[in-house]
């Protein structure tokens, strides 16, 4: 059964801003982007980097990204089964927004240039 998401595709206006935002938006893909873009590629080094993220949310979050073809899942046949996860030419074409992001957090902050 397909699971559908809530709002996932709502942007009756073609914004793209919007359809940005349908695709990254929310509190934890973003930075789970960046936790991958750095080599954490396997669900338990993602938990241990974003750890009040709860198991079920970063399942979703995972899920919805490798969905929207931002990350790409593979698995490995071996006992047990070990999951990796990896940016997509998409995924990868998002780190210069995230890094833009990045320097703002860093002057609003008072720790950039």
């Amino acid at each position: 059964m397909e699971q559908i998401r809530k709002n996932k595709d709502f942007n009756p206006y073609n914004c793209p801003v919007t359809h940005c935002m349908n695709k990254i938006g929310g509190k934890w893909k973003i930075l789970i982007i960046y936790a991958v873009s750095k080599n954490c590629n396997r669900f338990s080094k993602l938990q241990k980097a974003l750890p009040i993220i709860s198991k079920q949310m970063l399942v979703n979050q995972l899920r919805e990204l490798e969905d929207d073809k931002i990350l790409e899942r593979t698995i490995y046949a071996e006992i047990p089964p070990r999951v990796e996860y990896k940016l997509t030419e998409l995924g990868h074409s998002l780190m210069p927004v995230i890094g833009v992001m990045q320097d703002w957090g860093l002057k609003d902050l008072g720790l950039g240039k």
